[in-house]
């Protein structure tokens, strides 16, 4: 009867520290979706700013698409505007999340798809992000955009 209990017990709190694990896994997802979400608006409204919040604000920012790999926020910030010089170049944002895997304790990547509604022509395409938590915040750090 003591082994049934002490088995029951170690069962038991496996699955709380499981549920624990879980639970902020989770919590670590939404505000990561958050993020996208604050960008996917700040697009819509013409901000590039706005959307570049959710970039690490660093030289080491990589940013790699057709044209290349373009390093640091400033530099991808002048990219993005020189690449969409008004807001119908811009247009409405809207990102399709495909997968949210977590990497490691402070890091997780993000497949997706993102569409822009235009006047003057839609566009669509494929990224992969990485976030880092940094300074209590979760920051993309690389992004492959396509």
């Amino acid at each position: 009867m003591k082994k049934l209990f002490l088995t029951l017990l170690l069962v038991l709190t496996n699955l709380a520290v499981l549920s624990a694990q879980q639970t902020e896994t989770d919590l670590e997802k939404e505000a990561i979706l958050a993020v996208m979400k604050a960008q996917q608006q700040a697009w819509s409204d013409y901000d590039l700013e706005g959307f570049m919040e959710g970039y690490w604000k660093s030289d080491s920012l990589k940013f790699y698409s057709s044209r290349g790999i373009t390093y640091g926020w400033k530099n991808t910030l002048e990219n993005y505007k020189k690449g969409y010089p008004t807001k119908e170049h811009a247009g409405k944002l809207e990102f399709t999340i495909n997968d949210v895997s977590k990497i490691d304790t402070s890091s997780y990547f993000v497949m997706g798809e993102y569409h822009l509604s235009r006047t003057i022509g839609d566009a669509h395409g494929v990224f992969l992000v990485l976030f880092k938590k940094i300074n209590g915040e979760w920051k993309i750090i690389a992004d492959m955009s396509c």
